[in-house]
């Protein structure tokens, strides 16, 4: 397929009924496939993050059918299904590929069940083959993560809210996600000390007693920013431009992971860490210092604790211990 002929196929066509814009292949297939296409997104995926990985690979894929003669949803065959995976597998990372054919089996299910197709294309379509023993996320050393909170200047709103992010996130394990959905109710005291109540995937709530250096952390934030007064309030929030306040409004994720690069680099530390870090960073530590992988797993609201293994960062320093072996 031509450049030209592949950026035309990827415009969006707006619908008739509203601001909402569609795939050129959905906007051809009928008023019912448009319905049902919308309602996949608005109905069945509740989790905005997902929503826009599902919107991004359903947009690539139907773009990509119309390019290579498509001209309607039900024409779509699984052999459309399977070339376009294997495109992807040659520009992108197995998960990715594995994300994004769940996004075309589960759109092309929704379109099954509403009788806008007759059979799910991707439903023999298999995916790249993924194994995982280890996890990729980077981690600190702890003597690392106390010099980048001790160089956190806690004398403005900026670095008390950095501050209690990057410190909430060491010492409980919370997903930066959880963090950031945190309201300051959520933060309290329970039998004299403070806990936090995170707000996990799926509408669930995790709740957590701070370590005492976390308590501190909060309590200086609190206090400091003067958000007691506001319980109902998002926790951590944006700053006003130009003024260095806070206001009412939540920090979106892209905007923290960009505060803890800057924060990162100001201390001269080399390792590429983005939000997940201090998560794992936080369990490393805690299994070095003698905790169970059972417990570690409770305390980051795993459901597995494979899952938490992959947090699990011992094993590099065993082997850097033992690749020092070699004399030469």
């Amino acid at each position: 397929m031509a450049d030209s002929d592949e950026a035309a196929a990827c415009k969006l066509v707006p619908t008739s009924a509203s601001n909402l814009l569609l795939p050129p292949l959905v906007a051809n297939s009928g008023d019912r496939a448009q319905t049902r296409f919308l309602e996949f997104f608005a109905a069945q995926i509740r989790n905005p993050h997902t929503r826009r990985a599902y919107a991004r690979a359903a947009a690539e894929f139907l773009a990509w059918c119309q390019g290579a003669g498509v001209t309607s949803l039900p024409q779509v065959q699984p052999m459309h299904v399977a070339a376009w995976i294997e495109q992807q597998g040659q520009e992108v990372s197995a998960p990715s590929v594995k994300q994004r054919l769940a996004a075309i089996r589960h759109l092309f299910d929704w379109l099954g069940t509403g009788h806008i197709v007759d059979v799910n294309p991707a439903a023999s379509v298999r995916g790249p083959r993924h194994l995982v023993r280890t996890g990729k996320t980077p981690v600190l050393e702890p003597a690392e993560a106390r010099r980048l909170l001790d160089s956190i200047d806690t004398s403005t709103p900026a670095g008390l809210r950095d501050k209690a992010l990057i410190g909430l996130m060491l010492y409980s394990f919370a997903r930066v996600g959880a963090a950031l959905a945190m309201r300051v109710e959520d933060v309290y005291t329970q039998n004299r000390r403070l806990w936090v109540r995170l707000h996990e995937k799926g509408g669930k709530h995790h709740v957590m007693p701070c370590h005492h250096a976390l308590e501190e952390i909060l309590h200086a934030y609190l206090k400091g920013a003067s958000l007691e007064n506001d319980p109902k309030g998002p926790l951590f929030r944006t700053l006003g431009r130009g003024t260095g306040e806070l206001t009412g409004t939540s920090l979106p994720q892209q905007n923290a992971h960009a505060m803890i690069r800057r924060r990162v680099a100001a201390v001269g530390i080399k390792t590429r860490i983005g939000n997940h870090s201090f998560r794992a960073t936080g369990i490393t530590a805690y299994l070095k210092n003698g905790g169970t992988l059972e417990k570690a797993a409770a305390m980051a609201n795993h459901a597995s604790t494979r899952t938490t293994q992959l947090y699990d960062c011992r094993c590099d320093e065993m082997s850097l211990d033992e690749v020092e072996r070699i004399l030469i």
